[in-house]
């Protein structure tokens, strides 16, 4: 299919890699090796060219889930033919296994990310993202009061040094976008305000507006903030020059984004209004990802099947389709520049 809707306003446009599932999909196994197809492709790009193929309206943007294990000629070989898709590529950085919040687990952190990020500086990668600021799933208590600032420093000390250790000063690297987690997947850093706690630190700890708030329609979502309570948030965000990559992704389902309540259209004008929106990413979930058996224990709504017959990569270009719609509607209503 060819691309049926321009992009209009000057926002990029594309999708996180996550719609052909985690296991057998994204991530590499022992040997740092990448999942392929029965043709032998790697299948982050066989399902990327597919999604290309059948989106109505043309990407320019990739977010790709890094793992620091990753074998360096398949990152390589992904990220060239990623490129040749005509897509930018941003990192959203995977940290496992270790509690960022946690001064005893600092150094294993640290080293996963300054991994990472040395990788990102050696592709040319100039945007990443991650959830660095706490271990997914944890069955810690949640951290309040002395204990939320303490971790907040901890978590400060962190990213300061591998800001130093992967030398991102003067580096392609531009921004590194922070994201929270709903309550249950992280247990402190659960909404707008409590991730925006950080990146406020951080950047005040480093002199210059390099950290920003990834804001993910999902997780504000089943966050426990009201709509209007994340739009005034955004507001003030974006006012602070600290608002980053928007997630267009469905609450609880993480489906398709007709099961998101009206949640990605309020955020999203919201984002738009205020100037800052840069980058958008569609974001679909497969609801049988074995990845993501913890989040269905958490909440089954997280495995209704939201295809209405469709495949992934369909639902994911329907997704695609109805946010370009939006966003040029934002730039038709004056919201969004041409």
């Amino acid at each position: 299919m060819s691309a049926q809707i321009i992009l209009k306003p000057k926002v990029q446009l594309g999708v996180v890699t996550t719609h052909f599932k985690f296991v057998g999909g994204i991530v590499p196994d022992e040997e740092g090796k990448f999942p392929r197809d029965e043709n032998g492709d790697l299948r982050v790009l066989s399902e990327m060219k597919k999604l290309c193929v059948i989106s109505p309206v043309k990407m320019n943007i990739v977010q790709l889930p890094f793992f620091s294990t990753a074998d360096p000629v398949e990152v390589a070989e992904i990220i060239q033919g990623l490129v040749v898709l005509g897509l930018e590529v941003h990192f959203i950085i995977m940290v496992g296994g270790a509690n960022p919040m946690n001064p005893s687990d600092e150094n294993a952190v640290v080293a996963q990310l300054v991994s990472s990020l040395k990788a990102a500086i050696k592709h040319g990668i100039r945007h990443v993202s991650s959830t660095s600021i706490e271990e997914w799933m944890s069955t810690d208590a949640a951290r309040e009061g002395a204990a939320f600032e303490a971790a907040i420093a901890q978590n400060v000390k962190v990213h300061m040094r591998v800001y130093e250790e992967a030398g991102v000063a003067g580096s392609c690297v531009e921004n590194w976008h922070i994201e929270f987690l709903r309550p249950g997947e992280f247990r402190t850093f659960t909404n707008v305000d409590r991730g925006w706690s950080f990146v406020k630190a951080a950047n005040k700890s480093l002199g210059k507006k390099f950290f920003k708030l990834l804001v993910d329609a999902a997780h504000c979502g089943d966050s426990g903030l009201s709509i209007a309570e994340n739009e005034d948030l955004i507001q003030q965000i974006a006012a602070a020059e600290e608002l980053g990559v928007f997630h267009a992704s469905a609450k609880t389902t993480r489906g398709c984004l007709s099961t998101d309540d009206g949640w990605i259209g309020a955020l999203l004008t919201a984002a738009a209004k205020t100037g800052e929106l840069k980058y958008v990413f569609v974001e679909v979930f497969d609801h049988t990802d074995p990845a993501l058996e913890l989040v269905r224990q958490l909440d089954p709504g997280h495995g209704i099947d939201t295809r209405d017959g469709r495949s992934y990569p369909e639902v994911t270009a329907d997704g695609l389709g109805e946010i370009a719609r939006r966003l040029n509607n934002l730039q038709a209503r004056g919201i969004l520049k041409a």
